[in-house]
């Protein structure tokens, strides 16, 4: 099986196709350092590509309080002599077309002889089986199907399914290369139309067009039979341990007993689908126009992605074991600090002004009975902050496992303006005094110009929960900002403390 260390050296793919699905793989793979060139026909590509750029950074900025990271090289190319160009120093290639197993065949025959030996060619087909589309390479054995989800750029699910003539080599390279970008890879045991998921995903489907067709439910209503129900709980257990429960302590056993026999009754018409006269797709449409009141398609991907961040930020806290959301998002975060800029400590230039470590942007969630941000939430942004500072001078999850870190023993906040969903927060960071065991810092948080909050914060040196000088690898760091920071001035506001003076 590759190490870990050997697919974090693919660093150039390709990306066929540059529409919703392609471009959520390019902008997943930018996000982590990896170079792209993105291959369509299509003039509009560029701006889909940024489009879904901008969701993702958006997204990831909610997601993470990981600094943002250099980011890989974007390339989009419009004509096969640029295409064929660029397939020649690839390491990876994703094909993205559209689900034509014809166009699929009648690429993959094409780029073959532009590729190295080694570059393995990844389809994101929903459901083409790859036996079939990898029959017209001279090289099948480098070829299997890596089936995501969208939005890409934020679901961890890929699914790797090989065919006949793929090797377990190719297939265990593959999902090693996609843990690498915070992936959570499914490698199936045997090859199957429609994979996993799909399958899944499409008897509910085939139960959803009955129900409408039967004037049984809408739209809306079968979409908050899913959403308020069995889909919370399948977010995070799915529906075999969701029935494990279903069967108390019994367990599945008790539950497969039980409730087997209803398997037996004419509930569900899994073996059939109503026809898709034009009646039904009208109905279908009108209910789904009525569902979206008028929101556009941007502002329901908007909505979605936001949450999908506040599901995934719940659950990678709850996670058990290492294959949950957590762990998925664990790996990007960790490219993240480790790739991230932070000021260069041995430059005075870089730290002499207040530090802007950390930025965020205000989700809906945040957002209180008077349509502003709640008060607690600048708490955890000034929380955020004082972790991207010590995350700058050292304080990283190697330094905390072995006993030491720093706790916030005095906080002071000033709240002077207000900030509403969609908002862009900055934060600057200033050191007003250090000593080996004890920081004082105070952070200003703006809305572009305007000062939104200020906090001030006493920090103590612990190591095995009790008070401790730093190491000196972080007093040096310290040592460095307190220095580039002593001549600046005072910032209004600190040594503040709250009292009411009496008017005469």
């Amino acid at each position: 099986m590759i190490e870990q260390r050997d697919a974090s050296m693919i660093k150039q793919v390709v990306a066929i196709g540059g529409g919703l699905i392609g471009s959520g793989w390019a902008a997943r793979y930018l996000l982590h350092g990896i170079n792209v060139t993105v291959y369509d026909p299509d003039p509009k590509t560029a701006e889909t590509v940024a489009n879904s750029m901008a969701a993702a950074e958006r997204a990831w900025r909610q997601l993470t309080l990981a600094p943002p990271a250099a980011r890989g090289h974007l390339s989009v190319v419009h004509t096969e002599v640029e295409f064929f160009a660029a397939l020649k120093t690839a390491d990876w290639v994703q094909e993205s077309l559209p689900e034509r197993e014809e166009l699929k065949q009648k690429v993959l025959k094409q780029i073959e002889p532009h590729l190295a030996d080694t570059t393995i060619i990844a389809s994101s087909t929903s459901g083409l089986l790859p036996s079939r589309l990898q029959s017209v390479l001279k090289q099948p054995q480098r070829f299997c199907v890596a089936h995501p989800f969208t939005p890409v750029y934020l679901l961890p699910l890929v699914e790797i399914c090989g065919g006949d003539a793929t090797s377990e080599d190719s297939k265990q390279r593959a999902a090693a290369f996609y843990r690498t970008i915070g992936m959570l890879p499914l490698v199936l045991k045997k090859e199957i139309d429609g994979f996993i998921a799909d399958r899944l995903m499409e008897a509910l489907w085939r139960e959803a067009l009955w129900l409408v067709h039967d004037d049984i439910a809408s739209t809306s209503e079968i979409d908050d039979a899913i959403r308020l129900g069995c889909g919370l709980r399948w977010a995070f257990m799915g529906p075999f341990l969701t029935y494990r429960l279903g069967g108390g302590e019994g367990g599945m056993r008790h539950f497969m007993q039980q409730f087997a026999p209803t398997l037996q009754l004419p509930w569900t018409k899994l073996m059939d689908t109503p026809e898709m006269d034009e009646t039904l797709v009208d109905k279908i449409v009108a209910q789904s126009d009525a569902q979206a009141a008028g929101k556009s398609i941007g502002e329901l991907m908007h909505w979605r992605d936001d949450c999908l961040v506040a599901l995934m930020r719940s659950l990678a806290g709850a996670d058990i074991g290492d294959t949950g959301v957590g762990a998925a998002l664990a790996v990007s975060e960790q490219y993240r600090y480790t790739h991230a800029h932070p000021p260069t400590l041995n430059s005075d230039s870089a730290i002499a002004a207040p530090l802007c470590l950390h930025q965020t942007q205000v989700p809906a969630a945040w957002i209180d009975y008077n349509g502003h941000t709640t008060e607690s939430r600048y708490l955890q942004v000034f929380g955020d902050c004082t972790d991207a500072l010590l995350h700058t001078i050292g304080v990283d999850s190697d330094y905390i496992a072995s006993g030491s870190s720093y706790y916030t023993v005095e906080t002071h906040l000033r709240h002077l303006a207000q900030s509403y969903q969609g908002d862009i927060l900055h934060c600057d960071t200033q050191l007003l005094a250090a000593d080996e065991k004890r920081l004082h810092i105070f952070h200003t948080l703006r809305r572009e110009q305007t000062i939104v909050a200020t906090a001030e914060h006493l920090l103590l040196h612990v190591s095995n929960e009790r008070a401790a000088p730093a190491s000196a690898a972080i007093l040096t760091r310290v040592k460095a900002i307190a220095a580039a920071h002593a001549d600046l001035a005072t910032p209004t506001g600190a040594g503040r403390h709250i009292s009411i003076h009496s008017q005469s």
